[in-house]
């Protein structure tokens, strides 16, 4: 299936607020985050898409200037071998303890389980009703989040210099 196929079929489930970009190399859909469970629900179960991978779920901090964050989903139907990148763009919060927030797709893929828990843990980027929402890179009483671009590193962590 191609990608404007892709697109006419989740705007005609989904209606107008999904964006097509075709400017890039690899063409991409802008999804709202609301929507975003049921979207992947549907490309998962739909027998014309069956999107049966998550290849891969990043966190991007675009910075206190643009104050936005970008979760991108990589998505791969083995069988019918198309493939499909996913944005959902949200507000970045700052100065406060929230911590931006999107919902788990944990439940729909088990693989989002790992990929989740590395967005949360180096950007920041909380995931609503994941089962085990905890740092999987760095030790639990890290402070930060280093992949945020207003990360300020600990001189010392547990007595060793870090710089």
């Amino acid at each position: 299936m191609t990608f404007p196929e892709i697109v006419n079929l989740l705007t005609g489930q989904f209606g107008p607020d999904i964006q097509a970009n075709t400017q890039n190399l690899q063409p991409f859909v802008t999804v709202p985050a609301e929507q975003l469970v049921a979207i992947c629900q549907f490309l998962r179960d739909d027998d014309r898409l069956f999107f049966d991978l998550l290849a891969c779920i990043t966190g991007i901090d675009n910075g206190p200037e643009a104050n936005t964050m970008e979760v991108i989903y990589n998505l791969t139907s083995i069988p019918y071998e198309h493939d499909l990148m996913m944005k959902i763009i949200i507000p970045r919060t700052t100065g406060s303890v929230q911590l931006p927030s999107v919902p788990s797709i944990a439940h729909i893929w088990r693989t989002a389980d790992w990929h989740e828990r590395e967005a949360f843990d180096l950007v920041g980027i909380h995931f609503d009703n994941h089962p085990d929402l905890r740092r999987i890179l760095l030790p639990t009483d890290w402070i930060g989040h280093p992949l945020r671009t207003d990360y300020q590193e600990q001189e010392v962590y547990h007595g060793i210099k870090t710089k």
